[in-house]
Order: C-alpha cells, then structure tokens, then sequence
C-alpha cells in the first residue's frame, strides 16, 4: 500500500485518531489537510526538515507535496500529535 493510500484510509477509517503508541505530524492545509503523519522513529532532524511525500493529489498527479515545520513552533514529546506540518507548495 503506497503511503497516499495510508493516508486516505486513515479518513475512512471509523476511529481514526491517533493509535496511542505512535507519534503523528497533523498536516495542515494543501492537499492533505487534516491527515496524520507517523513519525514514530524519526530522528529530530528528520522532522525539523519537513517532508515532501508522493500524492496524486498534488499540483502535478504523481508529484509530492511539500510540509515544513514553522520554526519555533513547540513540539510535543511522547506518543499522539507531537507537532504539525504546514504546506508549502507541490514539486513534479
């Protein structure tokens, strides 16, 4: 299953909250708005850089659409949502 598809379930899905182990991104605004991201395991880098994660729902079908951190925004510890990912804009 490509993670689009993980994503989307996840808004089908009848009780799509956060599993209580995992640490989740909520991204916010563009074409994934409102689904959760799994960052269990990422690295502070990893999430200090943002993501650029593959969609057909972006600008370009097949494209990625990029969500960065805001700097300075606090960040949780722990499982549930740890932080958010704004849209940026959408890349081929």
């Amino acid at each position: 299953m490509s993670g689009d598809e993980q994503l989307l379930n996840r808004r089908d899905d009848p009780h799509p909250g956060p599993l209580p182990e995992r640490i989740y991104a909520e991204l916010i605004g563009g074409p994934l708005d409102g689904l959760l991201l799994d960052i269990y395991g990422w690295r502070t880098e990893e999430v200090d850089d943002g993501v650029a994660l593959a969609t057909e729902l972006s600008r370009w079908p097949g494209g990625r659409a990029l969500y960065d951190r805001r700097p300075g925004e606090p960040r949780t510890s722990g499982p549930g949502v740890s932080c958010r990912f704004y849209y940026s804009g959408d890349t081929p």
